[in-house]
């Protein structure tokens, strides 16, 4: 089980790391899940980009789709440290990004 706030470092250049700003993020988690790691290679091939890893145990923490308008998963929680007046900064991107596509479709 994983508990508490666990270190990431992102990929410079990545959503991510244009989200947060900076190299080394804490987030937040409570699961039992992690990443395949025997998938990490053939899902690369495919187009996924892993843009945030656990630098204590090699874990994918972030994964993204660059040719998509805003593709961003994560294995943490940010709603845990998200509230009405203080979004989370993925969930202040994701609506940014919400908005700029509906003014494109417009």
């Amino acid at each position: 089980m994983r508990l508490g706030a666990y270190d990431c470092e992102l990929v410079e250049g990545s959503l991510a790391y244009r989200i947060y700003g900076k190299k080394r993020i804490a987030e937040r988690h409570r699961h039992r899940y992690e990443f395949n790691n025997s998938y990490r290679q053939v899902l690369v091939d495919a187009g996924l980009e892993i843009s945030g890893v656990n630098p204590e145990n090699d874990l994918v923490e972030i994964v993204e789709i660059s040719d998509h308008p805003w593709f961003l998963a994560c294995q943490f929680h940010p709603e845990f440290r998200s509230r009405p007046m203080a979004p989370h900064p993925l969930f202040e991107s994701f609506v940014g990004a919400c908005m700029k596509q509906a003014k494109r479709l417009k």
